[in-house]
């Protein structure tokens, strides 16, 4: 079936808001993305790349390109975008309306439990032809294998050169709601400096984290990821039963999973338990001297490799490299990790518009770990951060 704008036909009206149950309090609203003009910038690097199609599966490629979210299932929902032609969305017919809920530019196919959506697909593409097909690479690979079924004289290849070129340089409304989610989890970092660590276990420190973080409107999805005293050398540590205890370093990931519109919020900060040891100090001021060398030195032309080696070198030179385990940042946006990775072996270039995190770290078996992560994006001669709070060293009760 084919519905040509169903919100028209469903509502009587058109609608512009979108079906993710993200807040915007506190923020500008009256911006929103050009979706069709996303779709048209894909359709150029398609024709570049002499891709025919590019077909969108659920997830947050088809809300970068759409605004419309729901979650995947078995039922095949995809969003197929042609280099020449209209874009159409292939959906089931009962959740069709749901596309009442945003300002749709594409054709809707739909179909019926008792159908199989891979006649919808052949109505689009020709089987008959040999044709070049880019699919997003989070999508489902049952999917894949009943399109290439479907599709047999179709060449298939990612769509991460067409999708993942755009999301890298962010536009500015989605510039805006990372800003306004850094200035959201400043004021939670102001918030969770007033607390008393000692006493409660990383989990408890996390969820009451994860209570302020409701309070910001950070719509947190899990707790604050606490790691304290030993457990701070796994830079990836799961939150314990461990108690905190006079003089313990803790590394606390405050963003809790929490987004504005769907742009995520990603802070790491490290304190130290009072009292304050020398070491501790020693080693913290470090990872801050890597952290800012890096912020310095960002700016457009420069390579993803080369920032992450010039955090790297302040670390090493201090005698520590060997405790710098992870790379030094990864893209941010709609995921929590997306290109660009600022590691060695990415010779990639920096363009204004690139966001992601600057986050050195040092982890030292059996003693602590410290990491210091803001997220920042490049301007037209430098970075700008988007989270405010003091680098200098905090401790705690």
């Amino acid at each position: 079936m084919l519905i040509s704008n169903l919100a028209q036909h469903l509502s009587g009206r058109s609608t512009c808001s979108t079906s993710i149950n993200y807040k915007t309090e506190g923020i500008v609203t009256r911006m929103e993305p050009n979706y069709a003009q996303r779709v048209a910038k894909a359709q150029q690097l398609m024709k570049e790349q002499q891709i025919d199609y590019a077909i969108i599966g659920v997830g947050t490629d088809m809300f970068y390109m759409t605004g419309y979210e729901k979650r995947p299932s078995e039922r095949l929902t995809c969003l197929v975008v042609s280099k020449t032609k209209d874009s159409f969305m292939i959906t089931s017919f009962f959740e069709a309306a749901r596309l009442t809920q945003v300002k749709t530019f594409y054709s809707i196919l739909t179909w019926k439990e008792t159908e199989d959506p891979m006649n919808l697909l052949r109505k689009v593409i020709d089987p008959s032809e040999r044709t070049r097909i880019a699919v997003d690479e989070r999508g489902w690979a049952i999917f894949l294998l009943r399109m290439q079924k479907a599709l047999p004289r179709a060449e298939w290849t990612s769509a991460n050169t067409v999708i993942g070129p755009l999301r890298m340089i962010k536009d500015e409304y989605e510039i805006e709601r990372l800003r306004e989610g850094g200035r959201r989890a400043d004021r939670l970092y102001e918030q969770i400096l007033q607390l008393k660590f000692s006493g409660k276990t990383e989990r408890q420190l996390g969820e009451e984290i994860f209570e302020l973080a409701k309070e910001m409107k950070m719509n947190p999805a899990r707790p604050a990821g606490i790691a304290s005293g030993p457990n701070g050398m796994s830079p990836h540590h799961n939150s314990s039963d461990r108690v905190i205890r006079a003089g313990d370093g803790v590394w606390m990931e405050i963003g809790c999973g929490g987004n504005v519109n769907g742009y995520v919020i990603d802070k790491t900060r490290s304190v130290q338990v009072n009292p304050a040891t020398d070491r501790f100090k020693q080693i913290y001021r470090i990872v801050e001297a890597a952290h800012q060398a890096a912020f310095r030195y960002v700016r457009p032309s420069v390579t993803c490799e080369s920032v992450d080696a010039v955090a790297r070198k302040v670390i090493s030179d201090a005698g520590f490299g060997e405790y710098f385990t992870h790379r030094l940042g990864h893209g941010l946006g709609l995921d929590t990790h997306e290109e660009p990775y600022m590691v060695e072996g990415n010779t990639l270039q920096l363009k204004e518009g690139m966001v992601f995190s600057d986050e050195p770290g040092i982890y030292l078996p059996n003693e602590f770990g410290i990491r210091i992560e803001d997220i920042i994006t490049v301007t037209k001669s430098g970075a700008e951060r988007f989270f405010h709070s003091t680098h200098e060293l905090q401790t705690v009760a």
